[in-house]
C-alpha cells in the first residue's frame, strides 16, 4: 500500500502558522512584480478564482482584499524538514517528490504502525501537532491513485481506497484526472465520447492508440485499470536547488543584471545552507523577451554553498550571453548536491588548507550568521551591501 502525503497550500499555510493576523484571511504567497505569478493560494483566497501559477496582476483584481507575501523559500524549507523527518519515522521507504509532497510505501511497517488508514491518521496528527501544518492524505495499492485520492481528500483530509475498491473510485472521475490527459489529449478523448476513466477504461487499446498514439495511447488505458508498476524510489539522481526571477521590465544594463544575480545567487546559497548541502554543478538561465531560453552550466572543483562563489561563477556564466537583447528573467540553480561537511560522517580534511579554501570557509561561517539573523529578525534584516539600495521590500499587506 502506498501513501501520499500533500501539505495543503503549502507556502501559504506556513505563512499563517507564522502569523496568527493571517488565519483566516486570503493569503497569496506571489512574485510581487508587474510580471509575477502566484506561487501558493491559502484555502481562502481560492474560492475568488486565486491558484497558483496565475498571474500576480490577475490575482489582484480577483482578490484585492488578499495580503500578497513574497516568497521565503528557507522558512518553508525548514517547515519542510521537519515534515519529512515525521515520514522518515514512519518508514524509511520516502520518496521526496517536491518541497511539500512524498510517496511513503507502507506495506512493511503495519506490524509497527497498524494498516494504511492508522498510519494516515497518524501522520496527519503528528504533522499538525508537530509542525502545526495540515496535511492531506491518500493510499492506494498504486503511486496514481494514492496521488488522486490525497487531491479528493483535500483540503485537510484523508482518503485510504480499499484493495479490490479501486476502479469503484477511479471510474467515476473526470478523464482529465488521468496523467497526461491536457487540453490536446482532452479534445480528441471526447470526439470518441470520452468523459470519465472508466469511459476511456472500456475503449479497446486500439481505439486509444489511433486517437493519441502508440505509447500515450497504452499509457492511458494501463491508467484507467489502476496499472502503474512504479515502486516509492527513496533517492533521486538528479536534484537541484535554485532561484529564478522575471523582471517587470526586460534588462538590458549589465550591472543591474549582474545585481540580480548576486541576489539569486545569496538566495540560492540560503537555500542550500537550509538543506545541509552544497552543489558542484551552477547553472544560469536567461530567458530573453522573445522567450528564446538560454542555460550555461559549470561543474567546480569542490562543492559549495557560498554566494559569492555562487555568484562569481553565474557571472562567468554571463559572459556568453547577450544582455543587449534584453533579458525578461534570470535564474541560478545548484546540483549535483552532496552533504555539507558539517554533515558527513568520517570525513577529514587531512591536507594544509589552501589560502582560497580558507578564504571560503570564513566566507560560510559568516553567512550562517546572517542565516542565524534572518531567521530571528526576517529575511530582509541582512543583504549583500551591492543590494542594500535597491532590495525590494519583502511583502505587501492590504
Amino acid at each position: 500500500m502506498f501513501l501520499h502525503v500533500d501539505l495543503d497550500a503549502f507556502f501559504a499555510s506556513v505563512e499563517q502558522l507564522l502569523d496568527p493576523d493571517l488565519a483566516g484571511r486570503p493569503v497569496v504567497v506571489a512574485g510581487l512584480g508587474r510580471r509575477g505569478v502566484v506561487c501558493a493560494a491559502s484555502y481562502e483566497a481560492r474560492p475568488y478564482g486565486v491558484h497558483s501559477a496565475l498571474p500576480t496582476a490577475i490575482a489582484r483584481r480577483l482578490c484585492p482584499h488578499a495580503v500578497f507575501l513574497a516568497p521565503r523559500f528557507h522558512l518553508y524549507e525548514d517547515h519542510s524538514r521537519r515534515v519529512m523527518a515525521i515520514l522518515d519515522d514512519v518508514t524509511p521507504l520516502v520518496e521526496q517528490l517536491s518541497i511539500d509532497e512524498a510517496f511513503l510505501d507502507v506495506r512493511g511497517v503495519r506490524r509497527l504502525h497498524g494498516d494504511a488508514t492508522a498510519v494516515a491518521t497518524a501522520i496527519r496528527a503528528r504533522v499538525h501537532d508537530e509542525v502545526g501544518l495540515a496535511a492531506s492524505v491518500g493510499g492506494a495499492t498504486t503511486k496514481f491513485l494514492a496521488k488522486i485520492a490525497s487531491d479528493l481528500a483535500k483540503p485537510d483530509g484523508q482518503l485510504v481506497v480499499a484493495p479490490g475498491k479501486e476502479l469503484e473510485v477511479l471510474h467515476p472521475l473526470p478523464v482529465q484526472r488521468l496523467w497526461g490527459v491536457g487540453p490536446k489529449t482532452l479534445a480528441r478523448l471526447e470526439r470518441l465520447g470520452v468523459q470519465t476513466v472508466g469511459d476511456v477504461a472500456r475503449l479497446p487499446v486500439e481505439s486509444l492508440v489511433h486517437a493519441v498514439g502508440d505509447a500515450h495511447g497504452r499509457h492511458l488505458h494501463a491508467l484507467a485499470h489502476n496499472r502503474d508498476e512504479r515502486v516509492v524510489v527513496v533517492e533521486r539522481d538528479t536534484r537541484s536547488i535554485g532561484n529564478e526571477e522575471t523582471f517587470a521590465h526586460d534588462l538590458t544594463d549589465r550591472a543591474a543584471v549582474e545585481r540580480e544575480l548576486t541576489r539569486l545567487a545569496d538566495r540560492v546559497a540560503q537555500r542550500l545552507r537550509a538543506a545541509d548541502v552544497e552543489a558542484r554543478t551552477i547553472t544560469l538561465k536567461a530567458r530573453y523577451g522573445d522567450f528564446t531560453t538560454l542555460t550555461r552550466a559549470r561543474t567546480l572543483g569542490a562543492a559549495t554553498a557560498v554566494s559569492t562563489v555562487i555568484s562569481a561563477t553565474a557571472r562567468e556564466l554571463l559572459g556568453s550571453v547577450d544582455v543587449a537583447r534584453g533579458l525578461r528573467l534570470l535564474g541560478i540553480s545548484g546540483a549535483q548536491l552532496v552533504a555539507t561537511a558539517a554533515e558527513q560522517q568520517g570525513t577529514l580534511n587531512l591536507g594544509a588548507l589552501t589560502e582560497e579554501t580558507e578564504r571560503d570557509e570564513r566566507r560560510a561561517a559568516v553567512e550562517r550568521a546572517v542565516d542565524a539573523v534572518r531567521a530571528r529578525f526576517g529575511s530582509g534584516a541582512l543583504a549583500p551591501a551591492t543590494l542594500l539600495d535597491v532590495e525590494p521590500r519583502s511583502s505587501e499587506r492590504s
